[in-house]
């Protein structure tokens, strides 16, 4: 996600401190890091690439945030089903757009946005956007080549 788009989302969001986020598929993490940056209490950023999550770890380390943000080297699907308990305020879904699994998805939505929270989806920009059950759109953005979808938890 390109550095004019992780501004638009964000500035979409709005005040977002104190909430808890989770960035589902991290890649450099700097959605997380934008996210902590701008008051938000806690980010857990799951990143299956080990040298995408070590650089993570070592950015986590060089700003001194580690008890805000907890970076997990996990393919998310798996890191869902064994935290199916964890809920977020927030749920940010930037999946590489080559495999995008609308099925993971929803299983990311439902179980890990609180009810009433948002999942904001990175999406390619030609797509139609996907329905998922219990979320309802709640904004779509277009930036060209990439939309975001927010979806607020029914």
């Amino acid at each position: 996600m390109s550095e004019k788009v992780r501004g638009a989302l964000f500035n979409a969001l709005g005040d977002i401190e104190g909430l808890t986020f989770l960035d589902a598929f991290a890649g450099s993490g700097a959605l997380a890091f934008e996210a902590t940056s701008r008051g938000a209490k806690s980010v857990v950023a799951v990143e299956i690439e080990k040298i995408a999550h070590s650089n993570i770890l070592q950015n986590i380390g060089m700003l001194r945030i580690k008890q805000r943000i907890k970076a997990v080297r996990a393919n998310v699907g798996g890191w869902s089903i064994h935290n199916m308990e964890k809920k977020f305020d927030i749920v940010l879904l930037d999946p590489p757009y080559d495999q995008i699994m609308t099925e993971l998805l929803q299983k990311l939505m439902n179980r890990h946005v609180k009810k009433g929270g948002l999942a904001v989806l990175a999406y390619p920009g030609h797509a139609k956007i996907p329905d998922f059950d219990q979320m309802a759109v709640a904004a779509d953005k277009s930036y060209g080549d990439i939309q975001l979808v927010f979806y607020r938890k029914t």
